[in-house]
């Protein structure tokens, strides 16, 4: 199963949000919409957009207010995309020059004020003041996990349980609300909603950890940007955490040292401290176990092609390489 099979189940509904996002992109800034759509179609997969229209479709939903929804995460998420690269410094998004670096940080910042902008415009056109408090809250939990991962950047003393505090609020907490609200569209029944929540969030954590452990696994071709990318940042994600609190007393000193200068020149020293100290093998372990938590939520749905996507869609999060 790959990712365009997965999708086929809507792929009409996928087009529309597509169609959607072209036509809510204009603006009387031209800038605007040429950044927007340098990102937007730089060949991301519409995961969240993907999870709304599964979850509404799941829950039994005919109407077609599932694709303003769809195209809101999209225009939340890639605000973040924009906001990210900045303060990362990022060179690449998706193996392509950042926003920032061809634009300008200034332009980037801003544009992707406008898709926040933009995306609560839509959310008071449904008229639906569920979905309005849902992703209010989810745009603030979001801002709150990009402040925390900063604080704990070059920061080696970072715990597992901070790490995963900034992938609930930063990754988890979009992927849910994308769910939820593809539910609340629906009028699903309570149980239904804490399912779909659940199921998301818990695919949010899988797809980060993945991510992080890609970091130190993957390669440029494959991933969109460079190895050792969180390392360069001294981001201490779960596979340094684990390696620091279980290597020796050379290897945790020696990647204590890495995380306060940060730079990528120590990544296959790195490396090899992670594979030695099993770091590795745990945070993929962990991933495979968020999967499969998400995978159980889905319980409470009935079956059907959109509940089957879901779990496939856990599963693709897990077996990627990119």
């Amino acid at each position: 199963m790959d990712f365009n099979t997965l999708k086929s189940v809507v792929d009409s509904d996928f087009e529309a949000v597509n169609q959607l996002i072209t036509d809510e992109l204009k603006s009387k800034a031209p800038l605007v919409g040429e950044i927007s759509r340098y990102i937007i179609e730089s060949g991301g997969k519409r995961l969240r957009p993907l999870v709304t229209l599964l979850s509404a479709k799941a829950c039994g939903y005919t109407g077609n207010q599932h694709l303003e929804i769809a195209a809101i995460i999209e225009f939340l998420h890639t605000a973040t995309l924009l906001h990210d690269d900045v303060v990362d410094e990022s060179p690449l998004r998706r193996g392509q020059p950042s926003a920032h670096q061809i634009w300008g940080n200034s332009a980037s910042i801003l544009v992707g004020d406008f898709l926040i902008s933009r995306a609560f415009q839509l959310i008071v056109r449904t008229g639906n003041l569920k979905i309005l408090h849902i992703l209010g809250d989810a745009t603030n939990l979001i801002a709150e996990g990009e402040v925390l991962q900063l604080m704990n950047c070059k920061n080696p003393n970072t715990q597992e349980t901070d790490y995963l505090k900034v992938i609930e609020q930063k990754t988890a907490k979009m992927f849910e609300a994308a769910a939820q609200c593809g539910g609340v569209i629906a009028q699903c029944d309570a149980i239904q909603e804490q399912a779909l929540s659940s199921y998301a969030s818990q695919l949010g954590f899988a797809f980060q950890l993945i991510d992080d452990w890609l970091d130190y696994q993957g390669t440029a071709d494959h991933m969109g940007k460079p190895a050792g990318t969180d390392l360069a940042e001294g981001k201490p994600t779960l596979p340094i955490i684990y390696a620091i609190q279980h290597g020796n007393t050379d290897q945790k000193t020696q990647l204590q040292n890495v995380i306060r200068q940060g730079g990528s020149d120590q990544l296959a020293l790195v490396q090899s401290i992670l594979i030695n100290t099993g770091a590795l093998e745990y945070t993929l372990a962990t991933a495979l176990e968020r999967k499969q938590r998400a995978i159980l939520a889905l319980a409470p749905l009935v079956d059907s092609p959109y509940k089957t996507a879901l779990i496939q869609l856990a599963e693709l999060a897990v077996q990627r390489n990119y």
